[in-house]
């Protein structure tokens, strides 16, 4: 992506030197004008600005009260604004240099003074753009299943909490569907812990393929994952679970695994109800209701008792 310039300033010549000066000195490719802080700040919330130039000084909202609505809006509260002022008032200044501008250029400018401030401005707002991606992704990381790029179970548990406060505050349902893979150790035994991975991989892509985006999947741990749907009744969640079976029922492997047959166990739990205080609780029936899966015969949905 091209670098882009907003100008801020209600003199149209002084904007096309800028924008001259700026271009010819190969910073930027985009540039974006504005005579007044007002359609100026409208511009810097509709685009992807890297740099702002503003006058200190325009009718209707200057320098100063575009800082204050800058700072106000989140998304572009760290984009850089070199403001534009006149040779005095050098209260003024510092005034804005206090409300958040990063650096001033004084008018009538000088060319290499304008290159030399805008390109240390510019560099700051891309290695800042480059640490925000970075953490992301190390935050991104942190919360996912290396294997399965589901959600692992810290974010799982995190979630959780949330959305458990939330149910309990709006009274609305939240259902928690514990799924395990039958027979996975006899996987791992027979075709070996590399093809037991190709499984728990497809059955992490079906359980993703059949859930509403709002909802999670998560890796709970080995063979087992959770499955978090917000805003839905037991038996809404039950129809999802056996949905979710079937689904992996029908999965279809290579080689060794061409003939194993998988199927998966489920147990489904959802609130509110007496007996679910805390996130523990719903875990635990979630869990009971899986356990008892397993020993009904495997390849079947559970739904905890009803209080």
């Amino acid at each position: 992506m091209h670098p882009t310039l907003l100008i801020i300033d209600d003199s149209a010549t002084l904007r096309q030197q800028v924008i001259e000066t700026l271009e010819n000195a190969g910073l930027f490719k985009n540039f974006l004008e504005a005579v007044n802080g007002i359609d100026g700040f409208k511009i810097l919330i509709d685009h992807q600005i890297d740099v702002v130039l503003c006058d200190l000084e325009m009718p209707g909202m200057d320098g100063l009260k575009f800082l204050d609505m800058r700072n106000g809006h989140g998304r572009v509260r760290d984009t850089p604004v070199i403001l534009l002022t006149g040779r005095e008032g050098q209260e003024q200044k510092i005034r804005g240099l206090e409300r958040g501008a990063s650096d001033y250029v004084t008018k009538p400018f000088d060319p290499g003074e304008l290159i030399a401030r805008v390109k240390v401005q510019l560099k700051i707002k891309q290695l800042q753009d480059h640490l925000r991606e970075q953490n992301k992704k190390l935050e991104e990381l942190s919360n996912t299943d290396p294997l399965t790029q589901l959600a692992n179970r810290r974010f799982l548990m995190q979630t959780l909490e949330k959305e458990f406060r939330r149910s309990v505050r709006n009274k609305q349902p939240l259902a928690l569907i514990m799924a395990d893979i039958d027979h996975f150790k006899r996987i791992n035994d027979t075709c070996g812990h590399q093809q037991g991975d190709v499984v728990l991989k497809a059955v992490a892509e079906a359980l993703t393929d059949e859930l509403r985006e709002y909802d999670l999947a998560a890796r709970f741990g080995g063979e087992e994952f959770a499955l978090l749907l917000p805003d839905t009744e037991l038996f809404q969640a039950k129809v999802a679970a056996e949905r979710i079976r079937k689904r992996v029922a029908l999965l279809e492997f290579e080689g060794c695994l061409k003939e194993i047959g998988l199927t998966i166990s489920l147990g489904v739990a959802a609130g509110p109800r007496q007996d679910i205080r805390e996130i523990d609780d719903l875990v635990r029936l979630a869990d009971d209701a899986l356990y008892a899966a397993k020993r009904e015969g495997r390849n079947r949905v559970v739904i905890a008792d009803v209080a």
